[in-house]
């Protein structure tokens, strides 16, 4: 195990007061802080090497070239992808699945085919292939969760069949912290059966937990940078070799190409051919930094680490805030992530929110881009708290001190009564 308390001290903004209170940042699903060993490989790529990639044989072209090659080595190694070939940069998971849907899924899902995926998927493993279902007259088979918030294998078994394309699933709900790898594996081997694809959704699973690709058996993986202490603007699809050379680009144009006359174009090797104009060489250093501060961690300390924030999270819950509050999802921190989704009765999420801010506490109110589970649920939102390296028992205390706090207040609080200086008593 890592001590949290060394790697607070590698993010200077855990260090600032939010309304004269020590910052807790319990935000990270939405996005992860950065350390300076990230920030700064970032500067120095800018002030000592920044040039174009693959356009130049001057030094620093050349320079940049090859830190931009090595932060696609790194990725596949993270993962571990058989070749770094197989790790395409995009913007964002959201750009990696859509970039799945409109170049696979346009060729090879027809009128007829089935797409299936999930209640509980974020917008952006369910719109593009609701999106692709209604350009290509096909259809869209929701799996629907227990109350418990968990998947069940055996309703994959219910309705994936001949006709599905594709299976899109999360690894890990950004919602209800499900964690799902498990399930994932034996509907790949399900879907593979039938001549289906699995694409997974591993922007709140890739950060956490310890991910090997081939173990999964998968056929597309998408996630972020920034939600792994890299930058924003960075993203990552991996897909397996023999399926990605077999796409045309989702989008073309610069150093996507080998050769183009007026009648023909050859498309340029992976993963280049997928990576259209100018990439962010600045954000892919800076995410190679991020896997490289991960790796030293170790991504089994990590996954441990967020276990036993949750624990301690659901004993305090349950010792000072009992029924006043009501979590959702599985309540066995062995299968669930560090994501922790709840309400406090009588009150919205927003106004939950809110008020925590006024302690200082930033979590995210709403629907959190999953309104069809909330509707699931039953609820028009939650209050999401979610863990990352850098968090620590005594800002659990805290979240459980403030919404104490706030509960005592509810009367006020429904009718809009409390400002800032009732809740934080000055």
């Amino acid at each position: 195990m890592f001590d949290p308390y060394e790697v607070r001290k590698d993010f200077p903004i855990l260090n600032r007061t939010i309304r004269g209170r020590r910052l807790v940042y319990l935000d990270n699903a939405a996005t992860t802080q950065k350390p300076r060993q990230v920030v700064a490989a970032i500067a120095k790529y800018y002030l000592w090497h920044n040039a174009n990639v693959h356009r130049g044989l001057h030094t620093l072209s050349q320079e940049a070239s090859q830190m931009y090659e090595e932060a696609h080595e790194h990725v596949a190694k993270f993962i571990n992808a058989r070749s770094w070939d197989e790790v395409v940069f995009t913007y964002n998971v959201t750009e990696a699945l859509n970039l799945v849907a409109f170049t696979w899924g346009m060729v090879n899902v027809n009128p007829g085919d089935e797409i299936v995926t999930t209640v509980m998927e974020h917008h952006s493993n369910m719109l593009p292939w609701r999106r692709l279902a209604r350009l290509r007259g096909a259809k869209v088979v929701h799996v629907d969760v227990t109350d418990s918030g968990e998947l069940l294998y055996e309703e994959f078994e219910k309705v994936v069949n001949r006709r599905t394309r594709v299976v899109a699933v999360t690894l890990m709900s950004n919602v209800l912290g499900t964690i799902t790898a498990d399930v994932v594996k034996r509907v790949a081997r399900l879907a593979h059966e039938y001549g289906a694809i699995v694409v997974a959704d591993g922007a709140q699973y890739v950060p956490h937990v310890p991910t090997d690709v081939r173990d999964l058996g998968v056929d597309f993986l998408g996630f972020s940078g920034h939600k792994m202490l890299g930058p924003m603007g960075i993203g990552v699809l991996w897909g397996r070799r023999e399926i990605l050379e077999e796409l045309e680009p989702f989008k073309s144009g610069g150093d996507t190409i080998k050769d183009v006359t007026l009648e023909s174009v050859v498309w340029h090797d992976l993963p280049w051919r997928f990576e259209a104009g100018t990439p962010n060489v600045g954000g892919a250093v800076g995410l190679r930094a991020a896997v490289e501060y991960l790796t030293r961690l170790g991504m089994d300390a990590v996954r441990d680490h967020e276990r036993e924030l949750v624990r301690y999270t659901f004993k305090r819950f349950n010792e000072e805030l009992g029924d006043e509050v009501e979590v959702y999802g599985p309540k066995d921190p062995e299968v669930r992530g560090g994501v922790v989704a709840f309400n406090v009765r009588g009150l919205s999420h927003h106004a939950v929110g809110m008020a925590l801010d006024m302690f200082g506490i930033a979590v995210r109110t709403g629907k959190h881009c999953a309104h069809p589970l909330h509707y699931r649920l039953g609820v028009e939102g939650s209050v999401r708290a979610s863990y990352y390296v850098y968090n620590v028992k005594e800002e659990v205390d805290e979240l459980v001190a403030s919404l104490r706090t706030i509960i005592s207040l509810k009367d006020k609080l429904q009718t809009g009564e409390v400002d800032e200086r009732v809740c934080t008593g000055t």
